[in-house]
């Protein structure tokens, strides 16, 4: 089989296989945990535009060591059955490594939404959302979809809604069904960005962390060259925090249509609002075009983030990737192939099972937050404030000075919503990131980040089928 051909399935199947090398499992233990416990196929027509027009989808459900289960719903006219179990399966390793409460799930449904209007989408997604109601796939309790590529916050909330009306005795909790949700639905602020800023956050602790090599022993991202393929929500907002609070240079932005460029560093926000006009990011005038050339993640830089499709780089294109440290903001961008090849010639990888943690991490407080009915910091931001206020008072009776009135606002202030949700997070990268780096140095043999990240998240996984006996 040439290598380039390698799926998606099968190529988190390698990395798996792979790291249970390392691990000491019952017998037959390895199996119960790649296999995906089911997929369910739906198909179900919808009358539009003066016909019947009839769909495919699917929900699979990897693991229910840990319940309800989670992950995300994608609308794509390539999805397929394959694709989505393998998605579930790096949910199910995503939720163990990151020390979340859910087991895997992911769906997809076959369609391109561009080809559909506002009101045709909602008509297709409460249909759906039917079909996964008939199914128990989709409930607080049981199994919780989240947006994915080609769905967001309104697809969401289109589900929630139709959720709560086949299910009248479930209104309390009926918002916790979905995430994702927009705030006004029982969503979350910062959930949005979480997958973007987990990303920050993940190469935040990369360079931290005095065991790593850094960026050839840089320890923050001032000047340093990016690379964001997919200018979607995760590129978007990853290129967004490293720029403007890191002081990184996006110098490529690359699409499935082109690539633009600048080495000074491209305006990420002007870029975003062009790209929203026209429907693309060629043209932009701060940066240079590069139409159907697919090559922008082959140019030089110091951190290349594939935040688009899996298998963006493959045994046929690692050799020509220039970058020092690639870090996978899309769920599968690099193959289990391109992986060697690239570790051989010294690139570091962060692997997607922990870089674009962000999503799920912070879709569990939104869950949380339906269900205990309580906003983040209702409790106790005035209680914060008021001791904010009694040290600031302190500080100036003891020093004699008045406290600087450039940080004032922000010190006594007792936390909203968005900073509890991102302090929550990078508490979670930061220690996920710990508990990777500590494996990896207790167990050198490992030899990489995403071996020891599928390892620790395996080990837990484990013993969690042994407590249950199953």
């Amino acid at each position: 089989m040439p290598i380039s051909s390698v799926g998606f399935l099968e190529s988190v199947d390698q990395n798996f296989r792979h790291a249970v090398s390392f691990l000491d499992l019952p017998e037959g233990m390895a199996e119960r945990i790649i296999q995906c416990n089911s997929t369910y196929t739906v198909r179900f027509g919808v009358r539009l535009r003066g016909r019947m027009y009839s769909f495919i989808g699917w929900r699979a459900v990897h693991s229910e060591h840990c319940e309800p289960v989670k992950g995300g719903i994608r609308y794509a006219s390539n999805a397929d059955a394959e694709e989505v179990e393998a998605l579930a399966a790096l949910m199910t390793l995503k939720c163990s490594l990151v020390d979340v409460p859910f087991g895997g799930s992911k769906g997809a449904l076959k369609i391109d939404p561009r080809e559909w209007t506002r009101q045709e989408l909602e008509r297709i997604t409460r249909r759906f959302t039917q079909e996964l109601n008939k199914r128990a796939l989709i409930g607080p309790g049981v199994n919780v979809p989240a947006p994915d590529i080609g769905t967001g916050e309104r697809e969401m909330a289109w589900m929630m809604d139709e959720f709560r009306r086949a299910n009248p005795t479930d209104v309390i909790n009926a918002r916790a069904c979905v995430t994702g949700k927009p705030l006004s639905k029982g969503g979350i602020a910062g959930r949005t960005e979480a997958t973007g800023r987990g990303v920050q956050f993940a190469i935040q602790s990369f360079l931290r962390d005095s065991r790593s090599v850094g960026l050839d022993g840089q320890r923050d991202l001032k000047g340093a060259s990016v690379i964001i393929q997919g200018f979607g929500n995760v590129g978007y907002h990853a290129a967004k925090f490293l720029s403007a609070e890191d002081g990184a240079r996006v110098t490529v932005v690359a699409e499935l249509d082109g690539y633009v460029a600048n080495r000074e560093g491209i305006a990420i926000e002007a870029l975003k609002q062009h790209q929203l006009r026209t429907g693309s990011i060629l043209g932009f005038e701060g940066a240079k075009s590069f139409a159907g050339d697919l090559t922008g993640i082959e140019q030089p830089c110091d951190l290349l983030i594939p935040a688009a499709m899996e298998n963006a780089i493959h045994a046929e294109n690692a050799e020509r990737i220039k970058a020092h440290l690639v870090v996978e903001a899309a769920n599968g961008p690099v193959t289990f192939q391109a992986d060697k090849i690239l570790q051989s010639r010294g690139v570091t990888i962060l692997p997607d099972l922990y870089v674009n943690a962000g999503g799920v991490v912070v879709s569990y407080f939104e869950w949380v937050k339906n269900l205990t009915h309580i906003p983040f910091g209702l409790m106790e931001r005035r209680r914060r404030e008021r001791r904010n206020q009694t040290i600031a008072t302190a500080l100036e009776r003891m020093t004699g000075k008045e406290f600087p009135a450039d940080i004032r606002d922000e010190f006594l202030e007792g936390g909203a919503e968005i900073d509890l949700v991102r302090s929550g997070l990078e508490d979670v990268m930061r220690s996920t990131w710990a508990r990777i780096g500590d494996l990896l140095e207790k167990q050198p043999e490992l030899g990489d980040y995403r071996t020891a990240a599928y390892v620790a998240s395996i080990r837990q996984i484990a013993d969690a089928y042994e407590a249950i006996g199953i």
